[in-house]
């Protein structure tokens, strides 16, 4: 695909070189349009050959991006299967460290140790002298 979309677009280009030398330089039109016989005829081929031009580079154009488009959809599949395995894997390994206790360092839990005393009263902002006097 992508040799046909580089021969297209070279063909473009020498098309787009031969359309400006014709235009820009009356000598090079006027032997252009005696080989075609009248300028009109010169033209209307010109205008013909870049019709098909166009059409082939956009028909090039949408075949290879039909194609990326695809393959990344192919590679994102990919992609989600292995994050997916991967997630179960994980799963697996931590119903594993559930069951069999001591054998695995659990993260994310909080225990409140033996003894532990929630306090009250929140602590005053309020300044104490050593006597337990408020300062004022």
């Amino acid at each position: 695909m992508l040799a046909i979309k580089r021969l297209v677009t070279i063909l473009v280009m020498v098309f787009l070189l031969l359309g400006l030398l014709i235009l820009l330089s009356p000598a090079v039109r006027n032997s252009f349009a005696n080989m075609a016989g009248t300028p009109e005829s010169l033209f209307f081929t010109l205008f013909i050959v870049a019709v098909v031009l166009l059409g082939l580079q956009l028909i090039t154009e949408n075949l290879d991006s039909v194609l990326l488009r695809r393959e990344v959809t192919v590679r994102e599949s990919k992609i989600n299967e292995l994050k997916a395995r991967l997630y179960d894997q994980q799963m697996e390994q931590q119903r594993l460290a559930d069951r069999v206790p001591g054998t695995g360092t659990r993260t994310g839990t909080t225990t409140i140790p033996d003894g532990y005393v929630a306090p009250t009263t929140p602590p005053s902002s309020t300044p104490y002298d050593p006597s337990g006097q408020p300062l004022t």
